[in-house]
């Protein structure tokens, strides 16, 4: 009998390790969940009807005034008086609290701090004692009119001067010194040659 021949493949050894090796993997377990992946941004539309469907319907206030002191403030508007009437009503409540007459009123004064030029006020905290005198002297007004009765209830309501074109010369002579100048609409287009003397203070049909 001849006998047996054993062939050598090199490298043999390393395929079959390899083969094995690759049969008995097991895959890895992972111990952590996966990332959630982020939701898309609502749209701002979606926001604004989510938020008006959430809005609940305000109740209309009845039209007739309530006779009894006792009623449901939601079914009625809100009374508004002025100033003097409602610390006079304050008053009264006082004497029927048996609280001191002279304490202090405490009210919320809301006011526009809007400018024309677009500019933020920022929102201040403070008290002031009434009465409140702003300033001792009291601001000079000019007023040019040409009506007879215009220039009457100009002086009646506190104008310093009134006049028409002649008074234009004594401005720009500095004869006449104001804090303030009101034109009617009439006179205007007569008043240009004072657009450079007074500048700010030139009146303005646009400014109230």
């Amino acid at each position: 009998l001849a006998p047996h021949r054993w062939w050598i493949i090199p490298g043999l050894d390393r395929r079959l390790a390899a083969a094995s090796a690759m049969v008995n993997a097991v895959p890895p377990v992972r111990l952590y969940a996966a990332a959630a992946k982020p939701e898309k941004k609502r749209s701002q539309k979606t926001k604004q009807e989510e938020t008006k469907k959430k809005r609940v319907p305000r109740r209309r206030p009845l039209m007739t005034k309530p006779v009894d002191d006792v009623y449901l403030t939601w079914h009625y508007e809100r009374p508004s008086y002025e100033v003097e009437k409602a610390v006079g009503m304050l008053k009264k409540f006082q004497e029927l609290d048996f609280t001191n007459p002279k304490q202090f009123v405490y009210i919320n004064v809301f006011l526009d701090m809007a400018l024309e030029k677009k500019k933020k006020v920022e929102p201040f905290t403070s008290t002031v004692l009434l009465p409140y005198r702003f300033s001792d002297e009291t601001n000079k007004v000019l007023v040019f009119t040409e009506n007879e009765q215009e220039a009457e209830i100009a002086r009646e309501n506190g104008a310093a001067v009134v006049g028409g074109v002649e008074l234009i010369k004594w401005i720009l002579e500095d004869e006449i010194q104001v804090d303030s100048y009101i034109a009617v609409p009439e006179i205007m287009p007569k008043l240009i040659p004072l657009r450079s003397k007074l500048r700010r203070k030139y009146p303005n049909t646009k400014r109230s």
